[in-house]
């Protein structure tokens, strides 16, 4: 009887877990199917309390720490994170998936070891499952702790390298692979080479991740996130749990999904990714020389918004930063109210994870029918008659199609010397993310807003206003 109920409850979170996934889909309804995934999670927990009653064991105190421990990380996470350090709170979270997953694989497999010396047997399907469970949540755990750190600034790319990362990398998952298949074929060899295998596994997680420059973080992030979603899935099948079998599906399956249409976005192929040579850096023939950066002046820039007919804001992760979205909105609304039509131009990967900046315009309360995808943006901006980017650089970087030595050369790009006039907002001339200059700065059609993005939006509203 307690068997069928919990597997009642398993059965009811999963679709939970499918309905909250397909209504993430639309900003409209993701705040809903966020909390119905979160209900489908809530009743697995609950359920899952049942089983101890079924053998007679009684852990309850240990799960009750565990849980208590982990309900206030997450509640202080979700209350005390701002917007802008969310990639990285994603990034730690996803990581703790992965350690999860090389824990509960470890503790199996130690106990697989102690059959295996007394003479006993494992079937090799859930002993290889285990071994796979035990690899690829060491590459998700430490991979995201060395996104973090690349996130939040502790690594710098440019310092930070290994030499031949593609082959390091090879040779480590070969070593990796052959270790897997050794211990399945004699698998009464010591406990070490288990510990040998998590170790190299986690080393892997490290170079697989080093070599990624800074603008493709986005994409490691989504793929990293789907390494979790496999980790989950395996241990699911090792301790035949069909909620975790179910939810690492999802989890897998939707990042591998986002990680490829990502790739496309980037121009990139995911063997790249995986075999980690993927957006390293390189030097590109772009320089600033002895160019020079027009500036506008509010009021200047103020008449020109006011008698266009089509605006679009390109938002990135300057405006992040700066948490100027409302003030983008409160924009949008005064120039509506002149007629002129405003939109955004989001490209896949601005920001420091996927779906960043349609996540921070929700927020604003920005209306989701405004966001305009990539070629969707890009046939706009041949109508526009101003465009202004807000903390963005390397989504608009025209050395993406015109320079072959650019790291991000060959890069679809929001194409916004296609619109008549460009005003750029920046705190000063620095590169973007992926550490290049943009020649778009010194384009004729340009114009630099310098300033706190923020600060810079506010000023530019005051002076609309006062044209009445």
């Amino acid at each position: 009887m307690i068997h069928q109920l919990v597997e009642l409850g398993y059965l009811i979170a999963v679709i939970l877990f499918i309905i909250g996934l397909k209504q993430l889909s639309s900003p409209r309804t993701a705040r809903k199917g966020n909390l119905l995934a979160a209900t489908g999670m809530g009743i697995a927990i609950l359920v899952t309390l049942i089983l101890p009653l079924e053998s007679g064991a009684n852990n309850y105190l240990l799960i009750a720490l565990g849980i208590a421990i982990g309900s206030v990380i997450g509640w202080i996470a979700a209350r005390k994170v701002k917007m802008t350090a969310m990639p990285q709170m994603v990034s730690i979270f996803n990581g703790l998936g992965g350690a999860c997953a090389v824990a509960i694989s470890l503790v199996e497999l130690v106990g697989y070891q102690a059959t295996f010396e007394s003479g006993g047997a494992v079937f090799a399907g859930v002993h290889l499952t285990a071994l796979m469970a035990m690899f690829v949540g060491g590459v998700a755990f430490t991979g995201s702790m060395l996104a973090y750190g690349k996130l939040e600034g502790l690594i710098d790319d440019r310092k930070v390298r290994i030499p031949q990362p593609t082959v390091v990398n090879l040779v480590l998952l070969l070593s990796i692979l052959a270790g897997i298949g050794y211990k399945l074929a004699m698998p009464a060899e010591p406990l070490t080479w288990v510990i040998a295998i998590m170790v190299v596994s986690l080393i892997y997680g490290i170079t697989f991740v080093i070599p990624i420059g800074g603008a493709d973080m986005p994409v490691v992030i989504s793929l990293l996130n789907a390494f979790t979603g496999v980790a989950a899935a395996l241990a699911g099948l090792v301790y035949d749990n069909h909620v975790m079998l179910v939810g690492g599906i999802l989890v897998g399956s939707s990042g591998t999904i986002l990680t490829v249409l990502m790739c496309e976005a980037m121009n990139r192929s995911l063997l790249n990714v995986i075999i980690g040579g993927f957006g390293s850096t390189g030097k590109a023939a772009a320089q600033s020389g002895d160019q020079v950066a027009k500036e506008i002046t509010l009021m200047d820039a103020a008449i020109l918004l006011s008698y266009s007919n089509s605006v679009i804001i390109v938002p990135g992760y300057g405006m992040a930063v700066a948490q100027a979205q409302k003030v983008c909105h409160e924009l949008e609304m005064l120039l509506e109210d002149k007629g002129v039509s405003v939109r955004y131009a989001i490209h896949p990967v601005a920001g420091r994870m996927p779906g960043h900046m349609n996540v921070l315009l929700a927020e604003a309360d920005v209306s989701y029918d405004k966001l305009l995808d990539l070629d969707d943006a890009n046939k706009a901006l041949a109508d526009a008659d101003v465009v202004i980017i807000v903390g963005a650089n390397d989504v608009v970087n025209p050395s993406a199609k015109t320079d072959p030595g650019s790291p991000i050369y060959g890069m679809p790009i929001l194409d916004v010397l296609q619109a008549k006039h460009t005003i750029v907002l920046k705190r000063s001339m620095s590169p973007g993310y992926a550490g290049i200059q943009n020649p778009l700065f010194f384009h004729e059609k340009n114009r630099m807003l310098f300033g706190d993005a923020k600060d810079s939006l506010s000023k530019l509203v005051s002076e609309i206003k006062t044209l009445g």
